[in-house]
Parts: structure tokens; sequence; C-alpha cells
């Protein structure tokens, strides 16, 4: 038995009325309607054979005349319908002439926009299309997309967009079951798909059409071609009809920025005196105070006497002057890691001087403090409904992570604690995002001890594991359900001159929804100097995607 056609029974039981299926319209130009409400805050509600409580079931379609039922195309998707909310005196009729109110897919008089999202496996190297080339592959007419692949979808999201689009052409879709679709895109790469927007998850890649994505903070409604418009007839609904606006409330969405290596000296510093102390992230600051929640790995102590810095000073002891902290404030800065190796170079005072500074600006820091109590302490922040832990220790431990009963410094990893903490954590209903001091590999391939112990904070239940140390970019991994990045690469670092791949960096965004982790976007970045990293442009990004997902065994 088919969805719809399940669909069609399940409401018969319910309201004791049949849906008669809409024929597919032919394809409408989309124009922006300037007059649609925006959205306001909508809970989805989950599917379930539970006759609904706004839906009393009966006999027989309702007798009631207009306007006290309503008619409700089939191609309209089922959360819409399910979160749709009628008075107790209302019913749903299969006869739209018959019916006060009328509710199918098209830009007439549109009360909602549900959103679609194109998606592909996440290791794909594109990163968007233009809707004209989308229609294209819709209508069988497009030259080598995803290597000609057919658009994957589930039924249900076939039926909504053909009753916009029209009819696709033979073979341009492939209809998969809901939950076999990520599994049967990522064995058939290269894959694209249509999914619903509340389906995402960090497995999928989104890709922006025309430069608008759904999981961006500037999304707009109006402006996306999967926004597929509801449109109701029949007269304004009276009071007690609640027709959810969307399945896409910008007030459950939160954007975590995560970011690698920052150590401000040497050469870096150096910069910063001849050029000023924002100059480091002149091309890239836009990006991280975008972000609702920027982390900053700063492995160096700042110190009231710390010399003028040296570019080519001998030796790994470091600190950093106090004016560099301007450069964290002006990317926006909102929590700080404090697992790095470097954290005690300077000695107990400037470690708890740099503490100090960090606590007149109100940043939390996480991974080490005043002692080992504190250090271990999970930094917990609730944004839009998402709960999220941070929490993170050095996995070098010695003279790295000196922090103790009575000393400042970085947190040393204890696999038996960390573990407890996530599954608390969970059990509290955050969403532990675990960051990592580790060894330095300069390779892409993460390695054995790296794997091993991101492994162990997964099966706990982390939800991000991000490895903080790496010079260098570093492979992906999924694993029990959480997002594993091994090495983020530098941020602010001097190590310019070292190699290629030391000038390559990412900043992942992360993408909360409604309490779930649904999407990572990664930005590229490469530095240009001693100092200063620049977004990529596309021939770089696409050559280190290439080779971290090659080193992923993707």
């Amino acid at each position: 038995m088919g969805i719809r056609s399940l669909l069609a029974l399940l409401i018969f039981f319910i309201t004791g009325c049949t849906r008669i299926y809409q024929s597919s319209q032919p394809p409408i130009t989309y124009v922006p309607d300037s007059s649609m409400p925006s959205p306001s805050p909508f809970q989805p509600i989950q599917w379930t054979l539970t006759p609904s409580a706004t839906l009393a079931p009966s006999a027989t379609p309702s007798p009631t005349p207009a306007p006290f039922s309503i008619w409700i195309a089939n191609s309209l998707p089922a959360r819409f319908v399910d979160a749709l909310a009628l008075p107790p005196d209302w019913g749903l009729t299969d006869q739209p002439a018959a019916s006060g109110l009328q509710l199918s897919v098209g830009d007439e008089n549109p009360v909602s926009r549900w959103v679609y999202t194109l998606v592909a496996p996440f290791p794909t190297i594109a990163d968007g299309i233009s809707a004209g080339d989308l229609h294209a592959a819709w209508k069988g007419t497009a030259d080598s997309l995803w290597g000609s692949a057919p658009l994957m979808m589930a039924e249900s999201t076939l039926e909504t967009i053909a009753a916009y689009w029209g009819a696709p052409a033979p073979g341009a879709v492939q209809i998969h079951p809901t939950g076999e679709l990520a599994d049967n895109a990522w064995s058939s790469r290269p894959s694209w798909a249509i999914i619903p927007f509340e389906q995402l998850d960090p497995r999928w890649k989104v890709i922006a059409i025309d430069g608008v994505s759904p999981i961006h903070k500037n999304f707009d409604l109006g402006d996306y071609e999967l926004s597929i418009p509801i449109s109701l007839s029949g007269g304004e609904p009276p009071a007690g009809v609640v027709i959810p606006t969307s399945n896409r409330d910008p007030h459950k969405l939160t954007v975590v920025a995560m970011t690698g290596v920052t150590a401000l000296v040497r050469a870096t510093a150096f910069a910063m005196e001849q050029q000023g102390v924002s100059y480091p992230g002149l091309d890239i600051a836009t990006w991280l105070r975008a972000a609702d929640i920027t982390h900053i790995s700063n492995e160096v102590p700042f110190a009231e006497d710390c010399p003028y810095p040296n570019p080519v000073q001998e030796g790994m002891r470091f600190c950093s002057r106090d004016k560099y902290i301007g450069l964290l404030e002006a990317v926006g800065t909102d929590i700080i890691e404090l697992t790095g190796d470097h954290f005690s170079d300077w000695g107990a005072a400037a470690t708890l001087h740099t503490l100090d500074l960090y606590a007149a600006r109100g940043w939390p820091v996480y991974g080490g403090g005043e002692n080992l109590t504190q250090g271990r302490q999970a930094v917990l922040m609730e944004h839009n409904g998402n709960r999220l832990a941070f929490i993170g220790c050095n996995a070098k431990g010695g003279g790295y992570a000196q922090a103790s009963a009575s000393t400042p410094g970085a947190v040393a990893c204890d696999f038996t604690w960390l573990s407890a903490e996530i599954e608390r954590l969970r059990d509290e209903n955050y969403l532990p995002i675990v960051t990592f001091q580790h060894f330095e590999y300069y390779t892409y391939a993460a390695q054995p001890d790296q794997q091993r112990d991101a492994r162990r904070t997964t099966e706990a239940g982390a939800v991000i594991v991000s490895g903080s140390q790496a010079h260098q970019p570093q492979a992906f991994e999924f694993s029990d359900g959480g997002f594993v990045h091994h090495g983020l690469g530098n941020l602010f670092f001097d190590q310019y001159a070292v190699s290629e791949a030391t000038r390559q960096g990412f900043i992942d965004q992360h993408i909360f929804y409604n309490g779930r982790h649904i999407s990572t976007e990664l930005l590229t970045i490469y530095f240009i100097d001693y100092a200063r990293p620049r977004p990529m442009t596309a021939e770089e990004r696409a050559a280190l995607l290439n080779a971290v997902f090659q080193a992923s065994g993707w």
C-alpha cells in the first residue's frame, strides 16, 4: 500500500471522511508574495495513529454545510495536516465545492510555506546550484548534474512538489522510503535528494539554491525555490482554526562556530603589532560574528610582563600581550576552550590573570581553569530552546595539563570521568560538544589514538567531537550518531611556511534546530601570511575537501 493510500485510509478511520487525490497542477512560475505573513513559532506534531483531539471521528463524511467543513488536498504534507487545528464543530469533507474552506498547494492566497531542502551525502564537493539547473533536472534536460543521477525523494515529497512544479520528466525522480533515503544516497554517490527541512541530519550536506540555504540565519522563506506555498481559498479562517505557517521556525535555530588553534605569539603577534590587533581577523571576522555561539581555543596565556614578540623566537614557551585580547573581541568570541598545551607556559600568576580577563568579558571557559574541579565543569548554554554543553580535555596529559586540586591549568583527559559526564548531560537533555587537545599529527588522516578517543565519547553520547589541536585539517567520521572532525587546522597561528596543509583550515558551523544537531556547514580558510587567513577560492576549497574526504575513507 502506498503512502498516499495509507494516509487516506488513516483519515477515514480518524474522521470518517475520505480525501480525494488532487492531480498535478501545471507548472507555476514562482513569485515571492510580499503579503505572506512572517513565520510564527510552530511546534511540529509527530504523525500518530491516535485520533486527533481537534478532529473528532464520525461515521460518515461531515454533512455540515459550509463554512463548517474544510477540504484538504491530498498533495499537502502530512505534518502540515497533522498540525492543523480545527474547532470541535468543524470537520473534513471530500467535496471541495461543498466546503467552506479549501487548502491546497499554490500561491493564490498563501497562508503557509513548507520548506524542502536540496541535499547530497556529506562528502560532496559541490556547494550549490542555480534554480534554473534544478528545474532543468526536474524536466530531464540537465547536463551532468550529479553525474546525471536522478533526484531521490520520498513519495510524499514528490506529490507536494509536483502539485506546484508539475510532474517530473520520466526517470528524473527516484522514489525511496523515507527511512532508507540517506543510506541509499550514500551507497550510490554521486547522488542528490530533496527532503523536508525537518528531516535534516548531519549525514546530509545542504546544497544552496541561487546562494540561498535554509540552514542560514538570514534565510528568507520567500526567496527560496523549495519553499512550497500552501494557499487557503473560500475566505478567512474563523477563530479556532490554526494553520501552521511553516515547518521551519527561525526561533528554534542555533548556529555554533567551532574553530581550531589560536596562539597569538611569534610571527602572528608581530604582524598584530605592525598591522593592528584586529588584522588577523579582517577577512573572516564576519563569519565568526554571525554565529550565535563562537568558540575559540586559545592555547596561550596573557601576561602583563609578556615581552614584545619575536617572529623567529626559539623555544616553545609562549605568552600573549594583554592588548591582543582585542582580536578575540573583534571576532565575536562567546566561549573559550582552555585545553591547550601552553596554557601554563608563563606560570600560575599569568594563568589566573588570563582567567580574570575572560571573566571580565563574560566569556565562560572550560577544559581548564583555576583548578581541576573548575576545569572539568561543562559550560551549559541554552539558545532558542537548544541546550548545549561544552566539555573538553588535554589528551597528552603530564606537563601539558597541569590543573590539579590546587593548581591552575589545562585538564588532562580521564575517560571514565568524561564518559560519565557526557551520559549525565544527555540525561539532563543537553547536547554535549566535546573538544580535544590531542597529539599533533601533520596528516589529513586521523590516527588510531584520535579515533579511539573520539569514539569513546560518541559512544557515551557526544553529538559533536572536535579536535582543537591540529595544525592542519584532518578527517571526519560519523560514529554512534555523533559527528567527528578530528582536526580543524589553525585559526590564528604562524605556520604559514611549514607546508601547504598548514595554510589550510576549517571553521565548522554546526546547526542545531528544535533540540537536534541537524547539519554542519564547512567554511574553509587559507593563510595569506603568518597571521591572516581568508576564505578559500572555489579551486582551493575543492582541493581541500577532496583531500580530507579521501582521508576520511569516503
